[in-house]
């Protein structure tokens, strides 16, 4: 907890779908929110809207795919704050439906793992001194069961690929960081009616939710798992 007796939390792509759902309930649970995106401007639209209805919610340039920004960024919120509780990888890009395996445009595959697995990495690195500041923090990988080797068919390869990375990512980080007392897991949200998941999913307000149980997991709560509304879901 903050020394205001609230929970400091950022979310990376916190303008939009998922990532502006699980900024809104956070706030709404008495959280102090970072919301982030790539757009200062985006980021202040978001912030604005969702602190009209009472939450406390700040806007933060953070790109994650640019190295120098990330840092910069966590050099602002060491200065304003001191400390970070939770952090929620949520940005994520390229839902390649229109590709296959066999004759994937490798390019787009990179740029994906840019975002969806380097991105969050890069994040990770840079708070984690603010994470272990207060001793129990929380980190949120939000992934998708098309990562789940267990279940994995073919298409989608950027994606499923840079989610996969991003699952081993959380189990290393998981294993890493229990004597800090960081919980490290990651949630899929499900198929949701977002921009990225398109029409006729569930309500954004159901996948989010999921994420933010996640972020508020008592210290003795579970680490280095795979979820989708609080139950476990296969590697």
């Amino acid at each position: 907890m903050s020394s205001t007796g609230r929970t400091i939390s950022l979310v990376t792509g916190g303008n939009r779908g998922i990532g502006r759902e699980v900024c809104r309930q956070l706030g709404a649970s008495g959280h102090t929110v970072l919301l982030s995106a790539r757009s200062q401007v985006a980021a202040e639209r978001a912030a604005g809207e969702l602190s009209a209805d009472g939450a406390d919610v700040h806007p933060l340039l953070l790109d994650v795919t640019d190295p120098a920004g990330v840092v910069r960024a966590a050099d602002q919120v060491r200065e304003r704050f001191g400390r970070l509780d939770v952090l929620v990888n949520n940005a994520a890009i390229t839902y390649d439906t229109w590709q296959r395996a066999a004759d994937a445009d490798l390019r787009v595959v990179a740029e994906a793992a840019d975002t969806n697995l380097y991105g969050a990495w890069r994040v990770v690195q840079a708070f984690l001194p603010l994470l272990r500041v207060g001793g129990h923090g929380r980190i949120v990988n939000v992934s998708s069961e098309t990562a789940s080797l267990t279940n994995m068919g073919g298409g989608t390869p950027a994606y499923t690929v840079s989610k996969a990375g991003l699952n081993a990512l959380t189990r290393m980080l998981a294993a890493e960081l229990r004597a800090d007392r960081i919980l490290v897991n990651a949630v899929c949200p499900g198929w949701v009616a977002t921009d990225m998941g398109g029409g006729g999913g569930r309500p954004v307000r159901d996948g989010a939710a999921g994420v933010v149980w996640a972020a508020a997991l008592p210290d003795d709560g579970p680490t280095g798992g795979f979820f989708r509304d609080g139950r476990p879901l296969p590697w």
